[in-house]
């Protein structure tokens, strides 16, 4: 072991008695009971209030050297394919450019990690062939070797390679990062929305436990790797979940890190060390830390270095001098060592040309990462990170490797690609080196053979994605038919109808146990609490304490088998944790049916990135937008009043979005996404809108469920209309209080329910598309009665179908920030009330020459004497009422 007498404070005696005690530990409790006592001293440390959060910036490796295991035998086969590999990725990459400079892509990314990912594929990464392998969060700029590695297997051919990032003329076409919505049988996670795939391991892997513990899959077994950047961890995602996974205790996941101390424009901590202060973020949220810091070619100079004198000078160099030493070699790294302090010239001199060109990072070691490696796969009760150093642009020549223009770089230089081949140890001639000709062995090659033979023994193929083929009945009629009776006079808000429906579908036997309802909070504002003890809320560890209100009907109660998810305040752990749920049938062959609910300002638009990765990743589930609406919710005010969700859930290609005002539409639409979902097993998820506000729900109307699910259906229909009034949502009674203000003028109006305006946007598209004009809500509407919408929405929203109309069309919405006040204050302060609707639709028939002179002057006066009845906005409220 290192003897780092310089930076210990205690004297001779005091070191003896502390080896002695640690000698002592080793052969009462052998390596693990060290380990466990050395992190219990770290936090014993971190109590003082002038260390919280301090770890000594000790640049050395985590295990040490006695800790390191052989190689199996063949590995030089391994190294050998490594090789061809990142040959292979820079050629893929610098080709496409070759033959159009716009395609861009990554060659230094692969080329810092390869020996992370090779030793995974060769050792570690467990094949999915029987349904039980692991998941693999790829970094995404990496993606070219992983493809290339993928070419070594015999999966893909040349002509992949040559069609990467060109995808619109053949299906062969590789996309530039990690898509299963492009590549379905092939990646499972997207990850280049860097920091998104930390994220989503960690609740991938607390997935995994969810579903053993309830009993659903054996999953004990598998191993969630992620893949990511050292300047990826800036990203907030990247470390919102780690306190959770400590937590949660899943030492099922492991973190790689690969840091090779750049971003895409210079270091990532130019003035400190990211490795450290990495380092200390994980120790501190309760994770094991495995830095693979230097290469067994340190070692040697470890052993030299018995003061720990040079060892105390590189851990006090900052990223960007270590980064610039790297970019010359490290006879330059040495020499700024022996700059610094002069005494370690006479251990440096000690070591030949061979011992100094074996000096690398130890990322780049395969022995060191074998080690790591193995040592993360042991179940200790945490979740564990792979600190490993590396260079970026690693050996890719003198303008790349540890270059600030290294992340940028997609071609390469005659003599660059010279010297490359030379090291990559590919046998091309000096012509296929120029046009950058792709080597493969041949699959009876001993190279061949050796990759093949790796991946069967693991259990097949890496990456892949399986779609389970399990389908779930559709739900029978009769279980619903509950919600398709009226309310009465009782007053209820369809979220309390989509309650209901949860209750319904959880007595089903097929649907039932696969239902897992999110929340991220605030289960009790949507009236969930009575799930609390009829199915439980997941804890791994079960209830501990007995809860205040244990005497309740509607106690809190956790359960390790519980089925509710709540994941606390985070939108953005609830929403990986539905894409958990959303993507098990893939992942785990287990289709489960997700619906997570929460204050629709909070999806889309705090989380809108990770809900366009659930259409990348076709996710299939529920999403519930509850207290929707710019107006619906009254008291809240600007941060809470949602107008736009649907404009921007309708971004999403498979996003199905509605917005029902009553109970029957949203069973109607809830009915049939299970079925397209999960009995038709269709790549799309819904997003429903849901309102806080009570009102009676009519019985559902006779033949109108296609309309509903089509997107519009006739509610009130006269002989004769002068206009169609549609409405959505809560507004849609304000649509139908205005036709009534309407009858009494004589104007006759349809009223049309428009559940998505979005659906039938896109089903007009369709049409268009196809050299038709008939568009359904043309169909429906005609082409000369005038047409007048409002929603709670932005116009925006609605204006989505106005080129399908060749009606006169007009459109009342909610733009502008939202502000706190009572619903109908709110609702003529944007003017989406029933009075508004009046008046914008007798402007728009008056413009029409559609209204008589007496019509009009009689609206006129009936106008004039309201106003002056009700001048008062209290008063006005009340008689709104």
């Amino acid at each position: 072991m290192n003897n780092m007498h310089d930076l210990c404070p205690l004297d001779n005696q005091e070191r003896e008695e502390w080896r002695s005690a640690v000698e002592n530990i080793l052969a009462t409790h052998g390596q693990q009971g060290l380990q466990s006592l050395m992190t219990w001293l770290q936090q014993v440390g971190a109590m003082n209030p002038d260390s919280v959060g301090q770890l000594p910036a000790v640049y050395r490796n985590t295990l040490d050297v006695h800790e390191d295991l052989p190689l199996p035998e063949d590995d030089a086969m391994g190294e050998r394919a490594e090789k061809i590999n990142l040959w292979n990725a820079m050629a893929m990459v610098a080709r496409a450019n070759a033959k159009y400079k716009e395609l861009g892509g990554h060659i230094s990314t692969y080329a810092s990690s390869s020996t992370l990912y090779r030793i995974g594929f060769d050792y570690f990464f467990q094949g999915d062939d029987g349904g039980c392998g692991d998941l693999i969060f790829f970094q995404g700029h990496a993606s070219p070797g992983v493809y290339a590695r993928s070419f070594l297997e015999g999966r893909f051919c040349e002509t992949h390679l040559d069609l990467f990032r060109q995808e619109t003329t053949s299906e062969a076409g590789l996309s530039s990062y990690p898509h299963p919505w492009l590549m379905p049988d092939y990646w499972q996670f997207p990850t280049v929305s860097m920091g998104l795939g930390p994220l989503q391991a960690v609740h991938q892997a607390d997935w995994l436990r969810y579903l053993q513990y309830r009993g659903l899959a054996q999953t004990e077994s598998r191993t969630v790797w992620a893949f990511c950047g050292d300047g990826e961890m800036d990203e907030p995602e990247s470390t919102a979940a780690l306190a959770f996974a400590a937590r949660e205790r899943l030492d099922n996941c492991v973190f790689v890190i690969n840091c090779n101390l750049q971003r895409l424009d210079g270091p990532v901590r130019g003035n400190g060390q990211i490795i450290t202060e990495l380092e200390r973020l994980f120790h501190a949220q309760g994770w094991r830390v495995l830095k693979v810091m230097w290469g067994c070619g340190w070692d040697k100079l470890w052993q030299l270095d018995t003061q720990g004198e040079i060892q105390q000078v590189l851990s006090q160099m900052v990223d960007g001098e270590l980064q610039a030493l790297y970019a010359q070699g490290p006879q330059a790294l040495l020499a700024a060592v022996v700059a610094k302090k002069p005494s370690c010239a006479a251990i440096v001199n000690q070591l030949s040309e061979d011992d100094i060109r074996a000096l690398l990072p130890g990322g780049h070691d395969p022995v060191k990462v074998y080690s790591a490696y193995h040592a993360a796969k042991q179940r200790t009760g945490r979740p564990t990170v792979i600190i490993a150093h590396t260079i970026k642009g690693y050996q890719l020549g003198g303008r790349t490797h540890a270059r600030n223009i290294a992340h940028n770089k997609k071609t390469m230089t005659s003599e660059d690609l010279q010297h490359y081949a030379a090291w990559c140890e590919v046998p091309l001639t000096q012509e296929e080196i120029a046009r950058m000709a792709y080597y493969h062995p041949g699959v009876n090659s001993d190279v061949g053979q050796f990759v093949k033979r790796r991946r069967q023994e693991l259990g097949g193929h890496l990456p892949k994605r399986s779609a389970c083929q399990q389908t779930m009945p559709s739900i029978h009629a009769d279980l619903w038919q509950g919600m398709r009776a009226t309310t009465g006079d009782k007053p209820s808000s369809t979220t309390m109808a989509f309650v209901r429906m949860v209750n319904t579908l959880l007595r089903d036997k097929e649907i039932g146990p696969r239902l897992v309802p999110i929340v991220a909070d605030e289960a009790r504002t949507f009236g969930m609490e009575g799930l609390f003890k009829k199915i439980g809320i997941y804890a791994s560890q079960g209830q501990q304490y007995q809860p205040e209100d244990s005497a309740s009907m509607m106690s809190y109660q956790e359960r390790q088998a519980g089925q509710l998810l709540q994941m606390g305040l985070t939108e953005a752990s609830a929403t990986a944790a539905w894409l958990a749920a959303a993507t098990s049938y893939a992942t785990t062959q287990q289709p489960m049916v997700p619906m997570y609910i929460f204050y629709s300002m909070f999806g889309f638009q705090r989380v809108g990135d990770l809900l366009w990765l659930a259409g990348d990743m076709r996710a299939r589930g529920f999403l519930l937008g509850a207290t929707a609406g710019r107006t619906t919710l009254g008291g809240e005010g600007l941060q809470h009043n949602d107008g736009h969700s649907h404009v921007m859930a309708s971004l999403v290609p498979n996003c199905i979005s509605y917005d029902p005002c009553f109970q029957y539409e949203l069973a109607t639409i809830m009915v049939d996404g299970i079925r397209r979902m999960y009995t038709e097993k269709e790549d799309v998820f819904y997003y429903i809108t849901l309102m806080n506000e009570n009102y009676p729900h009519p019985a559902m109307p006779e033949g109108v469920e296609d309309g509903i699910l089509k997107g519009m259906y006739c509610l009130q229909t006269v002989a004769s209309p002068d206009i169609h009034l549609l409405g959505s949502g809560t507004i849609l009674r304000e649509v139908m209080q205005a036709q009534q203000q309407l009858q009494s003028l004589g104007v006759h109006a349809n009223v049309w329910s428009v559940t998505s305006f979005t659906e039938l946007a896109r089903e007009g598209l369709v049409q268009m598309d196809s050299g038709s004009d008939n568009a359904f809500v043309r169909s429906q509407l005609g082409d000369t009665v005038p047409v007048l919408a409002a929603t709670d929405y932005v116009r925006a929203y609605a204006e989505q179908i106005r080129p399908y109309l060749k009606n006169s069309y007009h459109v009342l919405g909610t733009d502008g920030f939202g502000r706190s006040d009572t619903r109908a204050r709110l609702r003529a302060y944007f003017q989406v009330d029933a009075n508004s609707i009046v008046e914008q639709s007798m402007q728009q028939l008056r413009r029409q020459g559609r209204l008589t002179e007496q019509t009009w002057q009689q609206f006129q006066h009936n106008q004039g004497k309201r106003e002056s009845q009700v001048a008062d906005p209290i008063a006005k409220e009340e008689s709104n009422e």
